[in-house]
């Protein structure tokens, strides 16, 4: 069996990317949406550039905001633009230039986010948003950077209880349906 090939480098057609590192199971990012899980990891070259002109605006939710609240971190601080961040409550919301909060439904927030973008992709930074984006049809890309670790707890993917499966085609190889395998080892308790 070839080998799967590395995905296509991202390019900006206003899709609603839903764009994440993950761990091996399944999490975006620690207990208290912690990222520094994340120090070490290594990406293929110009990884983060390819994020950075491919993307118009961000959207994103009201706890990964409370946990980072600093619209220049986004890709180490290299991409600029507009973010926005939906929550029940705007209102409690401080103002923060950059920084447009929404208190509409998912649907609206991506149709605000896509007519901001300017023709680039809008990347859905949010667990939740994305699932209810994909329930409703509104995602157009799933890409998923897996990091090789192993979290056992925080924030999920993809969290659905009592939900149906949502089967996904591959986009990068001949078969649409097609298990990605991977293997790793663990690290010796000295290199961690």
């Amino acid at each position: 069996m070839p080998a799967l090939p590395d995905t296509a480098p991202q390019t900006p057609e206003g899709k609603v990317l839903w764009h994440f590192t993950m761990s091996l199971d399944g999490f975006v990012a620690g207990p208290e949406h912690s990222m520094g899980w994340l120090a070490g990891a290594s990406f293929r070259a110009r990884l983060v550039q390819e994020y950075v002109s491919t993307t118009g605006a961000v959207l994103g939710g009201r706890d990964g905001w409370e946990a980072r609240p600093d619209p220049a971190g986004i890709y180490g601080g290299a991409w600029q633009g507009p973010l926005f961040v939906l929550t029940h409550h705007p209102e409690d919301a401080g103002p923060v230039a950059g920084v447009t909060f929404l208190g509409c439904g998912a649907a609206e927030a991506v149709r605000t986010g896509l007519a901001a973008a300017g023709g680039k992709n809008l990347e859905v930074f949010s667990p939740s948003i994305g699932r209810q984006l994909l329930r409703l049809g509104l995602i157009d890309e799933i890409d998923l950077h897996i990091a090789p670790v192993l979290l056992g707890d925080g924030i999920r993917l993809f969290d659905d209880p009592g939900g149906s499966p949502v089967p996904l085609a591959l986009v990068n190889g001949d078969d649409p349906t097609a298990t990605v395998n991977v293997r790793y080892r663990p690290l010796p308790e000295q290199s961690r």
